[in-house]
């Protein structure tokens, strides 16, 4: 119920600390700020969603719980939109959702509502996969191979005038 308010006052927020704190350090000290949290917003997203990918890829590999290190990508992620996002208040969030304890916070305060059912791995059968493989990566497979002579003739692609 507070989600609509909050969203409607945000740009109010935002207009109003861009008054305040422009006219304090002015108008190109304001201009280079949102610009430098916008790019450092863009490298954080970059940078950490790739290892936030990583600690889950190893999380599921290892058969431990994944939603540790999901949750904490997913922050680091939105901390990066806040930056991106141009205005005091979202940068202000943004930062503050960097900081271990204010994600820690975050994520108990989101885990008092939030109920996992369950959790587990099953291994896969009939599609492909073979459990008897031996091996990380080993998927057991058929295959037949195609002649390029035998495939029927492609028409335009739709996409392109031909």
């Amino acid at each position: 119920m507070w989600f609509v308010p909050g969203i409607l006052a945000l740009p109010l927020i935002e207009i109003a600390l861009f008054v305040v704190i422009g006219s304090r350090i002015g108008l190109w000290a304001t201009l280079g700020w949102v610009v430098l949290t916008a790019v450092a917003g863009w490298l954080l997203i970059r940078a950490q969603g790739l290892r936030a990918v990583n600690e889950l890829r190893q999380a599921t590999e290892e058969l431990r719980d994944p939603t540790g290190p999901l949750a904490n990508g997913a922050m680091t992620v939105l901390a990066g939109m806040l930056l991106i996002l141009p205005g005091f208040f979202t940068d202000a969030c943004g930062i503050l959702l960097l900081l271990p304890p204010v994600r820690a916070l975050v994520r108990r305060m989101i885990g008092k509502r939030v109920q996992v059912q369950g959790f587990g791995y099953r291994a896969a059968r009939g599609n492909g996969f073979d459990s008897r493989a031996e091996g990380p990566g080993v998927i057991d497979g058929d295959f037949h191979e195609i002649e390029p002579d035998s495939l029927p003739p492609r028409g335009p692609s739709g996409w392109t005038r031909h």
